[in-house]
């Protein structure tokens, strides 16, 4: 009987563990990843088009201005990529829309002449 038990015990804590880790995972109304290295991170999903200053349009890929490895980009740092964007010189103005996921929810996020709008 007392082999049995360890066993058993051990079973049950590695199921109890890994449902845990499965629910962690899922989302509740109003909050996207539960899991605490994502609650407070804030992810920005635009679609940008930039202007160029002889009239041509061009697709705006923000993750290309990221430094290496990140990903979580939120509505400050994607201002400061616009604003340094157009302060180059690279466009004239940058139009574009998305929605922000963070621990609020999903909430759309357009851009307008340069300026990130919530």
């Amino acid at each position: 009987m007392p082999e049995l038990v360890l066993p058993t015990c051990q079973i049950a804590a590695t199921l109890a563990l890994t449902l845990w880790m499965i629910s962690a995972f899922t989302t509740r109304p109003g909050r996207w990843l539960r899991w605490k290295m994502f609650c407070r991170a804030t992810f920005t999903v635009v679609s940008l088009s930039g202007t160029t200053k002889d009239g041509r349009i061009e697709l705006v890929n923000v993750y290309d201005y990221l430094s290496p490895g990140s990903f979580i980009l939120g509505p400050p740092q994607l201002q400061t990529i616009l604003d340094h964007l157009i302060r180059s010189g690279h466009y004239e103005r940058i139009d574009g829309n998305g929605r922000i996921l963070s621990h609020r929810g999903e909430q759309p996020v357009e851009v307008r002449h340069g300026r990130v709008v919530l």
